[in-house]
């Protein structure tokens, strides 16, 4: 069974980080620099939430805000359930479809040690059965 451990491990645990007074336009500016989704919102080593690009859409332009001077700590998101490494993809996976999430933040001694994302979940499922193929081919030809 494969574990958050697993996908970091391929990934990279390395996150993109502002700060909670960062503006949101400077924010996205980074998204697009990086061609990114979310930056991670942090006080010095304290995990704050994540701002995501569906939460500017839904809580600056619908709320008719304007990105020049919100920061990202006014519209992140910032209820997540923590995962750790050695929590299951399967878990995540479910944590994901029941509370409708895209990232989960991963602590390890209640520090952030990296983001999980849906793509990466369902990289790490697809992963995992193509191993599985492979071994009950192998099991097959032996």
């Amino acid at each position: 069974m494969h574990k958050v451990s697993d996908i970091l491990n391929r990934k990279g645990a390395q996150v993109t980080i502002v700060s909670p007074d960062t503006t949101v336009i400077d924010a996205l500016r980074v998204m697009a620099e990086k061609n990114i989704g979310s930056v991670v919102v942090m006080d010095k080593e304290r995990f704050l939430g994540i701002l995501t690009e569906r939460d500017y859409s839904r809580k600056v332009i619908l709320m008719g805000r304007h990105s020049s001077d919100t920061p990202v700590s006014e519209i992140m998101s910032a209820d997540f359930p923590m995962i750790t490494l050695s929590d299951t993809v399967e878990h995540c996976m479910q944590l994901m479809s029941t509370r409708r999430i895209r990232y989960l933040p991963v602590m390890q001694n209640d520090q952030l040690a990296g983001i999980v994302s849906m793509n990466d979940v369902v990289a790490e499922t697809i992963l995992s059965q193509q191993q599985t193929i492979s071994q009950l081919e192998n099991y097959l030809q032996s």
